[in-house]
């Protein structure tokens, strides 16, 4: 039997009968609500409390990603290897982080969005610092990365 078709044993043949799978519409435009699907199938489901978790996941998300941008994690060291490696490793982790989120905000979940418009916000004002106003390049002074730009 090859699968794809049913043989009966009167010779006729018939379609396999239908799997019945149960599938998320998936939205295309921001949508209110509390079922939605962020990140993995099936999470956070359908009970607000788990929404709620993902909500403040998504909040923490993106603070860590504003920390990451802001702070100084690494000790000041003479530019070198050890010191680019270690700079291109953070890079990558806030570039992990953020892209995480982004894929959180497709699920087009209205509080989704605010909670990392709200992540973001709260973690530019706890960790930006005064001297960053001075320019495209007052980061040196500030963090171990640039800004992160579109």
């Amino acid at each position: 039997m090859d699968g794809m078709n049913t043989t009966h044993m009167n010779g006729t043949t018939a379609p396999p009968p239908p799997h019945h799978h149960k599938m998320m519409m998936m939205h295309m435009t921001f949508f209110w609500g509390t079922k939605a699907e962020i990140l993995f199938s099936g999470w956070p489901g359908t009970r607000t409390g788990m929404y709620a978790l993902a909500i403040v996941f998504v909040f923490v998300l993106c603070v860590l990603v504003e920390w990451i941008s802001h702070s100084r994690l690494l000790p000041p060291a003479k530019p070198g290897v050890a010191a680019g490696i270690l700079r291109s490793l953070l890079h990558a982790v806030r570039m992990g982080l953020a892209y995480l989120a982004m894929l959180a905000l497709m699920s087009f979940n209205g509080g989704v969005f605010l909670a990392a418009v709200a992540g973001h916000a709260v973690g530019f004002l706890v960790f930006s610092k005064p001297e960053e106003a001075g320019g495209p390049y007052a980061w040196k002074a500030a963090s171990d990365l640039p800004p992160m730009s579109c």
